[in-house]
């Protein structure tokens, strides 16, 4: 197909999606979502359309499930060329995937929303707009809840997000270490804990979040557990966050002594664990030998 006759489909599809008719509507968004799914080129010639974006964004705002579901499919889509990615963030768009993410009773587009938060924030230039907009406190919120579908996608736009400091902050303040926690001590699903290790990661890389996992209760002993546990992504996040406790605080590495177990758990991720693992493991061992040999001579 010419891009002249895309243009042309494009138009109509939009013009169809506008019709009273519910049919004529859906058949309309399926075709869009379907030629903007595999194309760039075509996510770009509906974006350049006349009020392409706006008409999307009322019309994911419809009573009908479907028709919410597809506009916000669509507008993924086009998320995920980088030159649009800026003009789609604008803040009334942030104000209403928040709202969508909050207050939502369907799964589907709550994970819509979030993923489309998740490539948006991407880019780094909109991070910070996301941070003022309030969509850390309202994932950090809806992570606590009950998991649902959408928990993973939630956890995934909360994980681009406080790559930058920013977002860091709102995110600790917000109370995201310990909702981080309850879901890696939960038996809900290792790549729910896969992706909160991850975040708690991110937030280590600062003295908010390091603070905030230093004060809590049993953090060694959680962090541990894990490292006892199959997912290796897991492990590999445990050992990352354990690196920097015991780089920040002696008491740390005291309480991690006290593991009767974790010389042996260290050995066997050291060799049986994925490269980044093994060489985690190593390093915590080393750190564990290290105060060994402080405290013989301080005796």
């Amino acid at each position: 197909m010419s891009e002249a006759q895309l243009c042309e489909t494009i138009s109509g599809c939009l013009s169809e999606a506008l019709s009273d008719s519910h049919e004529v509507r859906q058949r309309a968004l399926q075709t869009l979502d379907s030629i903007t799914k595999v194309s760039p080129q075509n996510r770009n010639l509906l974006a350049q359309t006349d009020a392409a974006i706006p008409a999307l964004l009322n019309l994911s705002k419809s009573s009908s499930s479907t028709i919410e579901t597809l506009s916000l499919s669509i507008l993924f889509n086009l998320s995920l060329n980088p030159d649009l990615k800026r003009s789609l963030a604008d803040m009334e768009t942030i104000s209403y995937l928040n709202s969508m993410i909050f207050s939502s009773t369907s799964p589907e587009s709550i994970r819509l929303a979030s993923s489309l938060v998740c490539s948006l924030a991407m880019l780094d230039k909109n991070k910070a707009k996301f941070g003022v907009a309030g969509t850390i406190q309202l994932l950090v919120k809806a992570v606590a809840g009950p998991r649902g579908p959408a928990a993973h996608h939630l956890l995934s736009s909360l994980a681009e997000l406080v790559q930058f400091h920013g977002n860091c902050t709102v995110a600790v303040r917000s109370g995201a270490v310990q909702v981080l926690i309850h879901i890696v001590e939960s038996t809900d699903g290792e790549d729910l804990t896969g992706t909160s290790l991850a975040i708690l990661g991110l937030l280590a890389r600062f003295d908010e979040g390091l603070n905030a996992l230093r004060k809590t209760d049993g953090i060694v002993s959680v962090m541990v557990n894990v490292l006892k546990g199959r997912c290796m992504l897991s492990k590999e996040g445990a050992a990352e966050i354990l690196l920097r406790l015991f780089d920040e605080s002696e008491g740390c590495v005291r309480d991690a002594s006290r593991v009767p177990d974790l010389s042996s758990v260290l050995a066997d991720v050291s060799v049986r664990g994925s490269a980044k693992a093994r060489q985690k493991a190593a390093l915590l061992m080393e750190k564990m030998m290290e105060a060994s040999l402080d405290s013989y001579e301080f005796q």
